[in-house]
């Protein structure tokens, strides 16, 4: 299939990614969209795991308040260069990060956060939970293991699924914003504040 400059230009719209990219990724998917999606976000991915060892030394305080003055979130995002912390793209991430926080109330950043006596705390209430259901141990063990990736998913901000795009989760909507800029970026640490709590 030809590749016209129509495709092209619905394929950067969908994807931010450069002209000559959105090219590549059509041509290599014979003009297949989805799949060039796909090759554009790995892509995506690659360049943002090079980055990710980086040092981010730079970036910026976001201040979110939400409607009715009730929730109040304080977010400190880094990012390696004075340049990138003041581009758009970095400013509307952090706003969005910040709005996030506010709706979903993550308690820890990612998974490794997470102190082990939770996790343990966490896994003993599943356990007793399940105590009287008659399960086989090697079920049980699986049902836990589930219910703890469902609390990391609702507890750890990176893990949650972003509230203006429900097909992907924070974690890879940075990963895009890295690819995006070029620049390794890092939520730092936030405070979520609710009114009467």
């Amino acid at each position: 299939m030809e590749v016209t400059p129509a495709m092209v230009k619905e394929l950067r719209a969908q994807t931010n990614a450069g002209v000559l990219d959105c090219k590549k990724a059509l041509d290599e998917c014979q003009g297949d969209m989805e799949g060039a999606v796909r090759v554009l976000r790995e892509k995506g991915l690659a360049v943002a795991a090079k980055k990710a060892g980086r040092e981010a030394k730079d970036g910026l305080i976001e201040a979110y308040i939400h409607h009715g003055s009730r929730i109040g979130v304080l977010l400190e995002l880094s990012c390696e260069t004075d340049f990138v912390a003041h581009t758009n793209i970095f400013r509307d991430l952090a706003h969005d990060l910040a709005m996030q926080i506010a709706a979903n109330s993550p308690l820890y950043i990612q998974q490794e956060n997470v102190p082990p006596d939770v996790i343990e705390s966490e896994k003993s209430i599943y356990r007793a939970q399940l105590a009287d259901s008659g399960k086989p141990p090697q079920i049980v063990d699986r049902i836990v293991t589930g219910k703890l990736e469902a609390y990391f998913k609702d507890s750890c901000l990176v893990l949650q699924t972003f509230v203006k795009d429900p097909e992907m989760t924070v974690g890879q909507l940075i990963q895009g914003k890295i690819a995006e800029l070029g620049e390794n970026i890092i939520v730092r640490r936030f405070v979520r504040y609710e009114l009467g709590s």
